[in-house]
């Protein structure tokens, strides 16, 4: 191993033997992607308010790596929801340390990240847990919600803190295409999402497809290992050379700079939308149970339509499709990605 990349492995710190002491700063936000970009913009508050302090992210390996390697955080504590490996009745991380809860309004997050012997707790308001912070307030922005909390103790952070820079180009299977030098680059369309409640019917995402080729479009699906077989369905069903499927293909790393080179975005309310909204991608997102002024794109507006038929009342997690989201036409998401292509989406 070089010590380059054994540099790298360090940066995932083993929960077993990771200390932590009076230097450090210890923040808590254990959710996917789509969270972890959200929250790029208070964690670079977090620098801003303690400087020269090494920043420990608690969060799933592969998207606290990422973001390390962003140079947004320091290390990453490994953790998959609030029942982290590090969490024991007496903690072996050591003490001392700075904990910024930006995963939670509490009590049952507070507690974990008190449990590690912080010193000193950044978190909202939450009786339950023995803690006075800022109020919650549960209609705010989430990228508003958590700038305002950093302020508050001190690290100025705003929504422009979201921007990503343009990561270095990198030869893919996507350039290896057919018409990939024809077409430019590519409209990348994601039809997956954690929950039922979020995936628009894969029928409507086929037609679409249909539509963008026609237009002269490549087009690009991607997707998680475990939705291959889904993006494969759409890249059969078109049958044209100007498609292809890349799911299960792309690490983080070689999604993002697919969503940075490409010309437009089409997806529903997941990690890839934040995506698109941290490199300037121009994006139509496909909104069905969340609102999406709390979820939805908080910079450059005119580069993101977002296509929403609901009231807010609707279940993120549920095991059925949103109405909302089943009202969403192909007609209506064709017609936003053409005005957005015109518009943006120039390669």
């Amino acid at each position: 191993m070089t010590d380059a990349s054994a540099a790298r492995r360090r940066v995932v710190l083993d929960p077993h033997e990771a200390r932590l002491d009076g230097g450090d700063v210890l923040v808590l936000r254990a959710l996917g992607l789509g969270d972890a970009l959200t929250g790029i913009a208070p964690l670079r508050g977090v620098r801003r308010a303690w400087p020269g302090r090494r920043i420990v992210l608690a969060a799933p390996p592969a998207v606290g790596e990422w973001l390390a390697g962003l140079g947004v955080v320091d290390a990453v504590l490994s953790t998959e929801g609030l029942r982290p490996a590090w969490c024991q009745p007496r903690s072996p991380l050591g003490g001392g340390h700075l904990a910024v809860n930006l995963h939670g309004r509490g009590p049952e997050s507070h507690r974990l990240v008190l449990a590690t012997g912080a010193a000193r707790l950044v978190a909202f308001d939450s009786p339950a847990a023995g803690h006075s912070g800022p109020p919650w307030h549960p209609d705010e922005h989430e990228v508003d919600r958590w700038c305002r909390l950093v302020r508050a103790a001190g690290g100025d952070c705003s929504r422009e803190d979201l921007r990503l820079p343009a990561p270095a180009p990198e030869v893919s299977e996507a350039d290896h295409a057919p018409s990939a030098r024809d077409a430019g680059p590519p409209v990348v369309l994601h039809p997956g999402a954690a929950a039922e409640a979020r995936r628009w019917p894969l029928a409507r995402w086929t037609a679409l497809a249909r539509v963008l080729v026609e237009e002269g479009n490549r087009v690009v699906v991607t997707g998680s290992a475990a939705e291959e077989r889904l993006c494969n369905a759409i890249v059969d069903a078109v049958a044209r050379p100007e498609v292809l499927s890349m799911a299960g293909l792309l690490d983080l790393s070689a999604l993002s700079r697919v969503v940075a080179g490409a010309r437009l975005v089409v997806c529903g309310d997941t990690g890839v939308a934040h995506l698109a909204t941290a490199y300037g991608t121009p994006s139509v997102l496909l909104f069905g149970p969340t609102a999406p002024d709390r979820w939805g794109p908080a910079i450059d507006t005119d580069r993101h339509t977002v296509i929403w038929h609901g009231d807010g009342n609707g279940d993120p997690h549920a095991g059925v499709l949103d109405p909302a989201l089943a009202a969403i036409t192909v007609g209506e998401v064709a017609t936003a990605s053409a005005r957005l292509l015109a518009a943006h989406g120039t390669a």
